[in-house]
């Protein structure tokens, strides 16, 4: 049994519905073991941070996208034990481009567009 039940299933709904050409699940559940509503619970996956980059979004505002990804999560947002808290990131692939090119620029790193002329 693998160690990290509910990543694996969010992963792999995720990776099947959505295809997403990026993906990054932040478990940080320990760092609110210690809090009130955490008390007597037995999971210790209870908080993500979620990154998830797909064309599946496109056209769609972020409210109708966050939507989409708790529809696929909902068994493990009910289950007892389950996920407490999700951020969610979620971008196209245009999105994630225009996010890094302006990431590189306040780092004084060359953009792409740059390079290429």
């Amino acid at each position: 049994m693998s160690p990290t039940p509910v990543e694996d299933a969010m992963r792999l709904k995720i990776t099947e519905a959505l295809k997403p050409s990026t993906l990054e699940i932040q478990n940080d559940s320990a760092m609110h073991a210690h809090h009130k509503a955490m008390v007597g619970s037995v999971s210790k996956e209870t908080h993500f941070r979620l990154v998830i980059t797909s064309e599946a979004f496109k056209s769609k505002m972020q409210p109708a996208r966050h939507r989409m990804v708790y529809t696929l999560l909902k068994e493990e947002l009910e289950r007892e034990g389950g996920i407490h808290a999700l951020q969610l990131k979620t971008r196209t692939s245009e999105e994630e481009e225009r996010q890094l090119a302006r990431e590189n620029a306040e780092q004084g790193q060359p953009t792409a567009d740059a390079e290429n002329r």
